[in-house]
Formats: C-alpha cells, structure tokens, sequence
C-alpha cells in the first residue's frame, strides 16, 4: 500500500517544489478536515439527534475526533512520504519520518482507540437507561476498554518497530498461570457470559433451580448471580453452577403464571352448582386475571372426594401463594355456608380382646379402659 501511495504521490507532486508540495498537502488536508467537521459530520449530528434511537447519534458523535484528526494528519505523514520533499529538507527521510510519520500515526491510532472504546462504554450506559436486561453488561465494556488498551499498545510497538514477540511469549505463560490458579473465577466468568447469551433469565425474574431453591434474581455479576428469596434471605449462586444446573424461569416468556388449586368434594354433591361456586370466587378475587378466565377441571374419582382442580392466573410467579391463600380461605366459606361437603380421609378402628365372647363386640373404650386385660390387641 506504501508503494502505491507513494507511486500516486510522485506522479501528482513531479516537478513542484518541496515547499510547494508542503503548503498543498498541508492545506489539502486541514481544509478536508475543516469540511468534514462543519458539513458532513454537523449535518448528521442533527439529522440523528432526532432519530428515534441514540445509538446512532453516540457512533457520529464519538467519531468526529478521529475522522478530523485522521484529515489533518494525513498530510503531515504523506509529506514523510514524497520524495519531493524527503529530498529537499535538511534532515534525512529516516529522521523525517521519525519525528513527523510516526508521530502522526501514532496520533491517529490513539485518536481511533480512544472513539472505538468510548462508543462501546456509552452504549452500555444507553442500554442500562433503558433498562437493561443484565447488569452483567458492564464487564463487557470492561473487557472491551482492557482489549482496546492491549490492542492500541501493541500496534504502537509494532509502528515504532519493536519487537512484540517477547512480550507475546510473556503474556502466554503468565495466562496460563492465572488459568490454573482461577479456574474457578474463569468458569464463573465464562458461565456467567453463556448465561447472558442464552437469555436464560434476566433481572427481575423468578427463578427456581433443580436443588430445589428458588427466588427473584436481583443481581448478575461476573462471578455469580444473587437471588431473592420469598423470606427477603439472599443467596449466592455461582454462575458455573446456574450454567451446569436445569434452570425454570418461572417469568418467561411471559411474567404471568397458571395457578392450580385442588378441592375435592362429596360424592353427590351437585357439581354444576358447585363448579358455578368455585368460578364466582375465583372472578371475585383481584389477584385473579380475568383473562385468560378462570375454568375448573374435574380430574378424578378419589377414595373419599371428587377431585377437581381450579385453574387461574396470576400476574406474577411471586403472587401464587397470596393467591392460593385467598383462594382457598374463600372456597372453605363459601362450600361451608352453601353446605356443600369437602371430605377428609377417615378410618375405622375395631378393638377386640380374645376372650370375647361372638356376637358381643367390645367398643374401644371399653377395652382401652379395661387396665386388667394386659393382651388387649387392636386391629386397623
């Protein structure tokens, strides 16, 4: 590419004097930079200040530097580079080159660095505004401003010509190091990132995990999540273990949640009626959402009850408890004012002894108040 720009140079700047070719390149650049600033990068600024989204309006707004600084340098490294002007200074092309080229060069890379990690920090603010869904998004913009300031060092190095290769061998061996030493937190690391691009949960969400805890996620970090449980407890899961372990989002796709209430009843009870009763008490409630509208299931013919089960919903998996409570404090006064029988498991107790005489069964009391017969049996 030095070849070709320099052949391009040559053929434009052959026969003009080196001042001349100075005072060109010199103002060529500055007035494109000029131009650059006051039309073309002004008029998108206001054209995206009235965008929907600032996205845009940040990525203009943070190149603006190293666009203008990139036009006005432009000349100064191309003057390092025309032979016009290498051959006609008093300093050698190798000097020139060191205290203007890479200078400016230098300059630009800086410039480009700092506008490329400033428009990843401010976009992870914006989404933050808008409420993102991790708080785990700044260890990105961490990450990326730790990147940036590795990748800007190196290519300084590399356009001062030296030699990167030890530092390389360095970083590799001491990497390897810390991998052994914090493989944990690495683990934790890299599960919290898989997290976040699984979507498998997001602040605010109630989750419930295959040991059995579960609580409102109310903070995702690098090394682990922390959730809020029902008694207002916090606890830390490391983000290693939530990555291995089965996760229930109990608020996605969607925050509301299916609430399921058994109630059995009396064989011979009127259940149309008793069907009608349930459903009245379940739209009464307000913690009940009136769509989808409740319904009730009979599911089975039990031992002692006709077994049904109401089913509603809820605006939140946090509400299924409050809701149940209400429910059935309802249905338990509503059955029993209306007289309608809700069942319980009952059983028969015979006690005899064996000198009993047939045909004249003992009652349990009698027996159990008999202190002289030491070999009372009972039998269930």
């Amino acid at each position: 590419m030095n070849a070709a720009l320099l052949e391009v140079l040559t053929r434009l700047f052959d026969g003009v004097p080196g001042w001349q070719a100075t005072l060109l390149l010199v103002g060529l650049s500055l007035g494109i930079a000029v131009a650059l600033e006051v039309v073309v990068l002004r008029t998108l600024l206001r054209y995206t200040s009235r965008t929907k989204t600032q996205y845009d309006y940040i990525l203009v707004e943070e190149l603006r530097l190293p666009v203008v600084v990139m036009a006005a340098l432009a000349g100064i490294y191309l003057l390092t580079q025309l032979p016009s002007v290498t051959e006609t200074v008093l300093v050698t092309a190798d000097q020139l080159d060191t205290f203007f080229g890479k200078p400016s060069l230098s300059v630009i890379v800086v410039a480009w660095a700092f506008a490329s990690n400033r428009i990843v920090n401010r976009f992870v603010e914006e989404m933050n505004d808008e409420g993102s869904r991790f708080d785990f998004a700044p260890v990105f913009s961490n990450v990326w401003t730790l990147i940036v300031f590795v990748g800007t060092i190196g290519v300084l190095l590399t356009l001062w010509e030296y030699s990167i290769s030890p530092l390389l061998g360095a970083a590799g061996v001491a990497g390897i190091a810390v991998g052994f030493a914090a493989r944990d937190t690495v683990a934790n690391f890299f599960g919290g990132i898989a997290l976040y691009f699984d979507d498998t949960y997001k602040i605010g969400d109630y989750i419930e995990l295959d040991s059995g805890e579960a609580g409102t996620v109310v903070k995702v970090g690098i090394r682990s999540t922390t959730l809020m449980m029902r008694d207002e407890v916090l606890i830390t899961v490391p983000n290693a273990a939530l990555n291995a372990a089965k996760v229930i989002n109990q608020s996605a796709p969607q925050r509301r949640r299916r609430l399921k209430v058994p109630i059995g009843v009396g064989y011979g009870t009127d259940i149309d009626a008793f069907e009608e009763l349930v459903l009245e008490l379940a739209d009464a409630e307000s913690l009940v959402l009136d769509s989808p509208k409740p319904r009730m299931r009979f599911r089975a013919f039990g031992d002692s009850a006709l077994e049904y089960e109401l089913l509603c919903w809820v605006a939140a998996p946090t509400r299924v408890n409050r809701a149940t409570h209400e429910l059935n404090r309802a249905m338990y006064k509503a059955l029993t004012a209306a007289e309608i029988d809700i069942p319980f498991p009952q059983r028969e107790i015979h006690v005899s002894r064996p000198d009993a005489t047939d045909g004249e069964p003992e009652s349990s009391l009698q027996i159990l108040g008999d202190a002289d017969d030491a070999s009372a049996e009972r039998r269930a």
